[in-house]
C-alpha cells in the first residue's frame, strides 16, 4: 500500500506540472495576439481619425479580425484545458479520499486493537513466551514495526488531507480564472461582431469604386514592376562590382609576386600577405553565418506595424480573381514612422526611384536586405550600420494616417539572387 500511494503522489506531480507548463504556454500565446490585437487597434484608430478608405486600412481591419479570431481560439483551448485539469484533479482528489478512508479504518483497527491489549505485560508477556532467543528477538522488532508503521500511516493520513485541501484550492482559482475567461470571451465575440460589421461597409464602398481601384492597382503594379528591376539592377551591379575588384587585386597580386620572383629568381618566393579582399571575404563569412542563424529572430525594420500585404503572389481582398505579387513584404505603420535596419552590415546603395521614394539596399555577408518607399535617408553608401539604428523616414500619402515600408532579403550566391519571404525571418 506504500509503494501504491508513492507512485500515486508521483504521477500527481507530474500531471500537475505538465498542466502548468500546458497553461503557461497558452497565456504566452495569449499575450502575444492581445499585443497585435493592441498594435492594430492604434492604426485602425489613427486611419479612422480621417477616412476608411484605403486598401491598407481594409487589410488592417482583416489582421484585426483574424488576431482577435486567434485570441478567441486561444481562450477555447484554455477553458477546455482547465475543465480537461479540473476533471483530473477531482478524480485524483476522489482517489485519495477513497485511500484516507481506507488507511483511517485500518489505523482504526489498530486502536481497537491496542486497546484491547492495553496490559502493559502483554508485550513483555509476548516476547517472554517465546520458544527461543532467537524468536523473542524477532518478536519484539515485529513489534517495533508496528508502532513505525502505525506512526508513518499518520503521517500519511496528514501528507494526504494537506494535498487535498491543496488541490480544492487550486481547483477554486481554476475555476475563477475559467469564469474571467468566459466574460473575456463574450467581448472578443462582440468585437469581432463589430469589427466584421466594419468589413462589410469598407467593402460597399470598394465595390462602388471597384473601376478607379483596378485602374490604381495596374498602376501600383507598374511602380512595383519598376522597383523589382532597379533593386535587382542595383543588386547585379554590386556583384558586378565586387567580381571586378577582385579580379583587379588578383592580378596585382600575381604581378608583385612576379616581380619579387624576377628579382630573386635564386631566393624561395614569399608568400604574400593577405590582402583586403580575402579578409573581407572572412569577415563576410562570419556575418552571413550570423545573420542566417537568426533566422525567426531578426527584428521588424519599423518599431510598430501590421504586415498587410505578404510575400508572393496576393489575392486582393474586394476584386475576385485579382492578385498582386510582391518580392518582399508590406508593413501598415503609422505616418512618417522611422525605419531601421534589421541587422549590423554595410550600405551598398542609396536609389531615389520616381514613385517609390527612396531605396536603401544593405549588404550582410551573402544577404541583402531592402528598405523601400523611404521619404528621407539618413545613411550613405560604404556606411557600417548596427542593428535597429534608423535608416530614414516613411513617405506617407495626403489624407491619410498610415505609411508602408516596404521590406525585402535577397540571397546572392555567385551571380545568382534569389528573394526571401521576410516572414519567415523577422521575430512574430
Amino acid at each position: 500500500m506504500r509503494n501504491v500511494i508513492n507512485i500515486f503522489l508521483l504521477l500527481l506531480v507530474a500531471s500537475v506540472a505538465f498542466s502548468q507548463k500546458s497553461s503557461e504556454k497558452l497565456k504566452q500565446e495569449q499575450s502575444r495576439l492581445e499585443a497585435k490585437i493592441k498594435n492594430t487597434k492604434i492604426l485602425l484608430h489613427k486611419s479612422q481619425s480621417q477616412t476608411m478608405n484605403s486598401l491598407q486600412e481594409l487589410r488592417v481591419l482583416q489582421n484585426q479580425i483574424k488576431f482577435r479570431e486567434q485570441l478567441l481560439r486561444n481562450y477555447d483551448n484554455q477553458v477546455r484545458s482547465a475543465e480537461l485539469n479540473i476533471q483530473y484533479k477531482e478524480s485524483q482528489i476522489s482517489g485519495l479520499q477513497e485511500k484516507i478512508k481506507r488507511m483511517k479504518l485500518q489505523y482504526k483497527k489498530l486502536l481497537v486493537y491496542a486497546y484491547k491489549h492495553r496490559n502493559k505485560f502483554g508485550k513483555m508477556m509476548y516476547i517472554f513466551s517465546s520458544e527461543s532467543y532467537y524468536e523473542a528477538l524477532k518478536r519484539g522488532k515485529y513489534l517495533n514495526q508496528i508502532a513505525e508503521l502505525q506512526r508513518k500511516q499518520f503521517d500519511r493520513i496528514k501528507q494526504n488531507q494537506l494535498l487535498i485541501s491543496e488541490e480544492i484550492k487550486a481547483i477554486d482559482s481554476e475555476k475563477a480564472q475559467k469564469i474571467a475567461m468566459l466574460a473575456e470571451k463574450k467581448k472578443e465575440k462582440q468585437a469581432i461582431e463589430n469589427d466584421k460589421k466594419k468589413q462589410e461597409l469598407v467593402y460597399l464602398k470598394f465595390k462602388e469604386e471597384e473601376s478607379e481601384i483596378l485602374a490604381k492597382l495596374r498602376k501600383d503594379e507598374q511602380k512595383k514592376e519598376v522597383l523589382r528591376q532597379k533593386i535587382n539592377a542595383a543588386i547585379r551591379r554590386e556583384i558586378a562590382e565586387a567580381e571586378a575588384k577582385r579580379r583587379r587585386e588578383e592580378e596585382a597580386r600575381r604581378k608583385r609576386e612576379a616581380e619579387a620572383n624576377k628579382a630573386n629568381s635564386n631566393t624561395k618566393p614569399t608568400i604574400s600577405e593577405s590582402t583586403p579582399t580575402f579578409e573581407e571575404t572572412k569577415e563576410a563569412g562570419i556575418i552571413s553565418k550570423k545573420f542566417e542563424g537568426n533566422k525567426g529572430r531578426l527584428p521588424w525594420p519599423v518599431s510598430k506595424g501590421t504586415i498587410t500585404e505578404g510575400f508572393g503572389k496576393n489575392p486582393h481582398p474586394t476584386l475576385k480573381g485579382v492578385y498582386t505579387n510582391n518580392n518582399g513584404i508590406d508593413i501598415s505603420t503609422p505616418r512618417n514612422a522611422m525605419v531601421r535596419v534589421v541587422f549590423n552590415g554595410e550600405v551598398t546603395s542609396v536609389l531615389n526611384i520616381p514613385g517609390a521614394g527612396k531605396v536603401v539596399i544593405i549588404k550582410h555577408g551573402s544577404y541583402r536586405t531592402v528598405y523601400s518607399n523611404l521619404k528621407e535617408v539618413f545613411v550613405s553608401n560604404g556606411d557600417k550600420i548596427k542593428t535597429k539604428k534608423a535608416i530614414g523616414t516613411l513617405l506617407s500619402k495626403d489624407g491619410q494616417e498610415l505609411s508602408i515600408a516596404h521590406f525585402e532579403i535577397h540571397k546572392v550566391d555567385g551571380t545568382n539572387v534569389s528573394c526571401l519571404n521576410p516572414s519567415l525571418w523577422i521575430a512574430h
